[in-house]
């Protein structure tokens, strides 16, 4: 990857690729999910620690192969009974429903299972040979493989699945006599074979086995991600005017009837409810928008934002943690932060809440059916009641109660013929000189 981000934290969909793995173990209720990181990765224990605990990171040193890496995880699972799949922190696209079908088939006919699929191109895959009763025979490396064995299309994903007990007594077996001198999970189909377990192979999508080595591969997951989200967003009666300029998270939620328009992003945290209208070239994340809302065109939304129905939120607004109330409206050039704004308050051109002195932040409040002026500045904490209104171009820094009028800026004075005099001075000047 070149990058000093360890692989498996590089995101997809706004989410590490090792996250996908948890989400997929989490998914199909595993009772126990333990990560292995080399010990040159610090930066994988601490993420694995904040996401499950300490007791659910190994570590392998140094790093010999698969089969020593799954073995690093024994100690951890120590005391473990019930089935274990191994997945791998840099193939994020594995479903749920592919190990739960694993997990079935072992149910139903015990040994080992294996995930695998049809390559269009199966250079650099291990292939899975099987014998004419469709048992899985051995798995080959490609640089391993002969003439005969890398004809075959049908490729191992990595992903397998056994009994915990039996899992750790094949790999205690595993040596290390190949071209790399590591030990091979692949190793375990002869092994398990000659003990007289049972072989499988379920062959899921070549999509499924997606992994990812370098930036264009990174590049190629993220893309294959969101042309998933994208057509999974229409089919559920979302309209997206141009697709391929939309781009989603992990986890956007978006009801039907919502239509979002060209060149818009969305980062982790995002709920749409029905209705709504998502203009072009907005940015938001971690921002709840209600039914019927209307969103930019180029308005950004920052986490904590909640806007509830009916709210109108213009050109060039930026809104960061605030709750806006029903049919609330700030159209253009605003910026919005740490604020609660009440139903139907209009937010004028120019409006900012100064929320931070340097150190803290403080929170602004606005009243339902407030009015507040072009270019006013509230300097929080504040409070503006309901139906009160600030002059244009306002400086607020004391609470206006409900229904009044603050104006806080500087009387205007008019000089008559002022400019004439001004303009009647310079021109002498210069022609003096």
């Amino acid at each position: 990857m070149k990058s000093d981000l360890p692989k498996v934290l590089h995101p997809v969909g706004g989410r590490a690729m090792l996250d996908w793995a948890i989400a997929a173990a989490r998914a199909v209720g595993a009772a126990r999910v333990v990560v292995v990181a080399g010990a040159h990765s610090p930066a994988v224990g601490a993420h694995v620690e904040k996401a499950l605990g300490t007791g659910a990171i190994a570590i392998q040193d140094p790093p010999l192969g698969t089969a020593h890496a799954v073995r690093a995880a024994e100690a951890a699972l120590a005391g473990f009974e019930g089935d274990i799949v191994i997945l791998y922190g840099d193939a994020p696209f594995i479903p749920p429903e592919r190990i739960e079908a694993m997990f079935a088939l072992r149910a139903a006919r015990g040994g080992i299972a294996v995930l695998g699929f049809e390559a269009r191109d199966s250079a650099g895959y291990g292939r899975l040979i099987v014998d004419g009763d469709g048992a899985l025979e051995r798995i080959v490396e490609h640089k391993d493989a002969n003439e005969a064995e890398r004809a075959v299309t049908l490729c191992n994903s990595g992903v397998l699945c056994a009994d915990a007990r039996v899992l750790f007594q094949l790999l205690s077996l595993v040596k290390n006599e190949n071209s790399k001198g590591e030990y091979y999970l692949t190793d375990l189909v002869g092994l398990g074979r000659s003990a007289g377990f049972a072989t499988h192979v379920l062959v899921g999508a070549e999509s499924d086995a997606m992994g990812v080595n370098s930036r264009v591969e990174l590049a190629a997951a993220e893309a294959a991600f969101q042309q998933r989200a994208r057509m999974a967003a229409m089919e559920a009666g979302v309209t997206l005017i141009d697709p391929g300029s939309v781009f989603f998270s992990h986890d956007t939620e978006i009801a039907n009837d919502v239509t979002i328009e060209p060149n818009v992003f969305f980062g982790p945290g995002v709920k749409i409810a029905k209705g709504a209208r998502i203009k072009a070239f907005c940015h938001i994340e971690g921002a709840e928008i209600g039914e019927g809302a209307q969103i930019g065109p180029s308005a950004r939304l920052r986490p904590g934002t909640k806007l509830g129905a009916g709210v109108k939120i213009g050109n060039f607004v930026e809104i960061k943690n605030a709750i806006f109330g029903e049919k609330a409206q700030a159209s253009h050039l605003t910026y919005v932060g740490d604020a609660d704004i009440g139903a139907r308050a209009n937010l004028g051109c120019g409006t900012i809440t100064c929320n931070y002195d340097g150190f803290n932040k403080h929170r602004t409040t606005i009243g339902e059916d407030a009015f507040i002026g072009s270019d006013t500045a509230l300097v929080a904490p504040v409070k503006v009641g309901d139906r009160a209104y600030t002059g244009s171009g306002s400086v607020i820094t004391k609470d206006v109660p409900d229904d009044a009028l603050a104006v806080a800026r500087g009387r205007q004075h008019v000089l008559e013929g002022w400019a004439k005099k001004f303009r009647e001075k310079k021109r002498k000047a210069k022609e003096a000189k």
